[in-house]
Formats: C-alpha cells, structure tokens, sequence
C-alpha cells in the first residue's frame, strides 16, 4: 500500500496532474478539496473546528486506506492552518499498516502562479482565484509551512505540461517502488 503524496503551492497543478497520474495508475485521487469543500459546509476556513474537522477526516482516511491496503494519490496545499504534526501523523498512519508515502513536490515560480490562478477550471472546487487575495494571503505568511518531509521527487511545472508531469512522476514511481 502507498500514498502518493503531491504537494505544492495554488495553481501548480496538483489536481490536474493527481487525475493524469490516478489514471496512469488506476488509483483513487483523495483531492484535499474534497475535504475543504465538505467542512466547509459546517464551519468556517481557519476557525478550529474546521482545522479538527478536517484533520479527523484526513486522519481517519488514511488509517482505513492503510488498513484495507488501498492505495490513493492525495494533494495537499501546504499552508498555516494544518496542525504542525498532522503530516507526520497521516505518515505513521500508512506506515503503521507496512504501507509507505512517497512525497511528490510541485515548484512553480510566483509569477505563473499568479497568471494561472484566474483559470476557469480552479472555480470547480472552489478554488482561490483571487489575485488581490492570494498575495495578501502571501504576504500574511499564510503559505508558509515548514512542517513536510523532504520529497522524494520535485518537478517544476512551468517548464512542462501536465502530462508530461504526470508521466514523469509515473516513471519516477516505478524505478522507485517496492
């Protein structure tokens, strides 16, 4: 069993590329706004019920996927409102069961960032589309995270397309499993 585990700023390209990989390797994608989008409903972005709400959810998904041996890409936005530890303890939840996380990072410059953040398709999921917002957000220090282990393969995805992303992260998984 194993967790892919993409990870990467707004507007890098995580959901398109988890889908383009999550075929490639008919895995299920545990997209992290499915889990923002349903807390949501009930509490407010930030406030701690939705940070325990979202962290039990995410928890418990792991530990049942680690404990039925199903594998699952997952995308995460690191940012401030993720408890310090929660990473850490999806993790040993996988590993916990034999299974294992592989870390797979998206870079992409500010600048394409920001370009890509008005595309339509970010408003399926609710997604931050707001220039004006997204750098306030940044300059609050809201993107800032430190607490994620080193990846195991970082791709820049401003200097390929998507499926060429996705296809090397597939090559990479292969070489690298087991």
């Amino acid at each position: 069993m194993q967790v892919i585990f993409i990870f990467g700023p707004a507007a890098s390209g995580k959901h398109t590329i988890g889908s383009l990989l999550a075929k490639k390797l008919d895995l299920p994608l545990f997209h992290n706004h499915l889990t923002v989008d349903l807390v949501c409903k009930l509490f407010k972005f930030g406030s701690d019920e939705f940070k325990q709400l979202r962290a039990a959810i995410w928890k418990e998904s792991f530990r049942a996927a680690a404990e039925g041996g199903q594998s699952f890409i997952f995308t995460f936005h690191p940012e401030k409102t993720v408890q310090a530890n929660l990473i850490k303890e999806l993790q040993s939840a996988v590993e916990d069961c034999g299974g294992r996380v592989q870390y797979i990072e998206l870079l992409c410059p500010e600048a394409e960032i920001e370009r890509r953040l008005d595309n339509p398709s970010r408003s399926q999921y609710g997604k931050l589309q707001d220039l004006d917002f997204y750098r306030e957000l940044r300059e609050a220090g809201q993107f800032e995270f430190s607490h994620l282990p080193t990846a195991h393969f970082s791709i820049d995805t401003q200097s390929v397309d998507a499926e060429s992303a996705a296809e090397r992260i597939h090559e990479y998984l292969m070489r690298h499993s087991g």
